[in-house]
């Protein structure tokens, strides 16, 4: 009986009737794995040659800019720059302006060759001359004659100004009002001075009249 059925599985020459392909799924090799997924080395030497490549254009091309513009400097050479053509400056149409007479034609005319009188400015008017000092009118030298006891009230340089002082002094106290004065030159050791002096009857009077100033801030001495 086990012959018969080794009899019924010998087909043909003896092998087994198999698929047509001879590969196992199991039994395939990790080779198309590898081709699907991952560089191999030649690949990566491939991309690190790219990348060389790549950076000897930038390289490149950076030393070609700053070279270029490194000779595009301007070098002194000694030579000489032509002028424009055409005068320089010209004379503008409508200058504006103010214009003073006796400027602006001068020049012209010297680069020319030719001479223009100086304008000499108009020489300019004296200063008018200081007005004397005032004379003491007849009344005022009258009034130096007077006798009396003196009150000297100041001293000045000058008999205009012992006049004014008298004005300005009785404006300040009405104790002056009605008062004769005199002024009476007097010689110190600066020189000349004219004592402003207010005339009282007598001592007494003259001693009261300088209490009364003094009460109103005037400084007095009887003389």
């Amino acid at each position: 009986m086990i012959d018969a059925e080794y009899e019924e599985l010998d087909v043909g020459d003896g092998e087994l009737d198999l698929a047509d392909t001879d590969n196992l799924p199991w039994l395939e090799s990790d080779e198309d794995d590898e081709a699907a997924g991952g560089l191999d080395a030649g690949q990566i030497l491939g991309f690190a040659a790219l990348l060389i490549v790549l950076l000897a254009v930038v390289v490149g091309t950076v030393w070609y800019v700053s070279n270029r513009a490194a000779g595009s400097d301007a070098v002194a050479d000694g030579s000489v720059i032509a002028a424009p053509e055409g005068p320089i400056k010209e004379r503008p149409e409508n200058p504006g302006g103010k214009e003073f007479a006796g400027t602006g034609n001068v020049a012209p005319v010297v680069g020319e060759g030719g001479q223009r009188e100086a304008v000499v400015a108009a020489p300019e008017a004296p200063p008018p001359a200081p007005k004397p000092a005032p004379s003491a009118s007849p009344v005022q030298a009258a009034a130096a004659d007077l006798s009396g006891v003196g009150v000297q009230l100041a001293a000045y340089s000058s008999r205009a100004r012992a006049e004014q002082g008298w004005s300005d002094l009785s404006r300040r106290t009405a104790t002056l009002s009605g008062v004769k004065h005199r002024v009476v030159e007097g010689k110190v050791d600066i020189g000349t001075v004219y004592r402003l002096q207010a005339i009282a009857a007598d001592r007494a009077a003259a001693q009261a009249l300088c209490s009364a100033l003094k009460s109103d801030g005037l400084d007095c001495q009887v003389k």
